[in-house]
């Protein structure tokens, strides 16, 4: 699969879904689309915790992936977030991704279940099996209180010749390095957690999957770049002028801080959420305008 993969690293920022009197504002995701492959993201990816996923239906999820496909237009990769609490839901969202034609599948650990390692193997078996799309597994046990061992990683690697990577937005650094020695270097990692964006690529992973990617998609792709020529002190610089930022990403539940912070800066036109998550509070407004202020953005 190393062909068809090689592009597969970088910034690939989890995208929002904005939202219009209650609906899902399509043309304005198109823009978004477009606000991505104009400022340097080596990629996208549709539909992940950034998105709300879990407050859209199944027709809203694949509606999205229809619009991203057709405004990137084979510009840049596109990964798609297929993952749900449900394995019907999550056939049907996969079904749906491979036949618009994304570039890689991100499954995130069904949650609320609390499965044990064994029915994760034969969930993501079941669910990637009848396909040749390289596919990832999306590991984030702070929202979905599921842990993927190593163990599970490994099996899963002797059983499906497609599973190239995992989002890993833990706060575990030995981790990767442990699973890049046992699975290979060519193992894709993308980043889930801001903060660690920096220390994490240094250890092996590829790329990033950060929510700041919407507000700020230029730096965080060029500290990739920087890492890929070997330019340490460039990147590590970049990441630190965005400390402030990736730290205030979680100020509030993702996407809260995020979409105020989008609004601020005028790359959304409506800072709008589904129920149960709601906009940022006065309170959170004036952290959040602290923070962009220092950062010298909203000059």
């Amino acid at each position: 699969m190393t062909g068809h993969t090689d592009s597969l690293k970088g910034s690939f920022p989890p995208l929002i879904t904005p939202f219009k009197d209650t609906q899902v504002d399509l043309d304005s995701y198109a823009r978004l689309v477009d606000f991505q492959v104009e400022n340097g993201s080596h990629g996208i990816l549709v539909n992940g915790t950034t998105a709300e996923p879990s407050s859209l239906t199944v027709e809203e999820r694949n509606r999205l992936v229809d619009v991203a496909m057709e405004t990137v237009s084979g510009r840049t990769p596109v990964i798609v977030a297929t993952g749900s609490q449900s394995l019907a839901e999550t056939r049907v969202l996969t079904a749906h991704a491979v036949a618009a034609g994304a570039d890689a599948l991100l499954i995130v650990t069904p949650y609320y279940i609390c499965p044990p390692q064994r029915g994760l193997i034969e969930y993501y078996l079941d669910v990637t099996r009848d396909y040749e799309v390289p596919w990832m597994i999306y590991h984030i046990p702070g929202r979905t209180a599921v842990s993927v061992t190593l163990d599970t990683v490994c099996r899963l690697r002797d059983l499906s010749s497609h599973f190239i990577g995992m989002k890993h937005a833990v706060n575990d650094l030995g981790f990767v390095a442990e699973c890049l020695a046992r699975v290979g270097d060519d193992f894709k990692i993308f980043v889930g957690l801001e903060e660690l964006s920096f220390p994490m690529m240094t250890v092996g992973a590829c790329g990033l999957m950060n929510a700041v990617g919407n507000l700020q998609p230029g730096p965080l792709a060029q500290m990739c770049e920087a890492l890929w020529r070997g330019d340490l002190n460039t990147a590590r610089a970049i990441h630190q002028r965005l400390l402030q930022i990736n730290k205030a990403v979680f100020f509030d539940t993702n996407p809260i801080p995020i979409k105020y912070m989008m609004k601020r800066l005028g790359v959304i036109l409506d800072n709008e959420h589904r129920l149960p998550m709601v906009p940022a509070t006065e309170e959170l407004a004036i952290r959040l305008d602290d923070v962009l202020e220092t950062a010298a953005l909203l000059d």
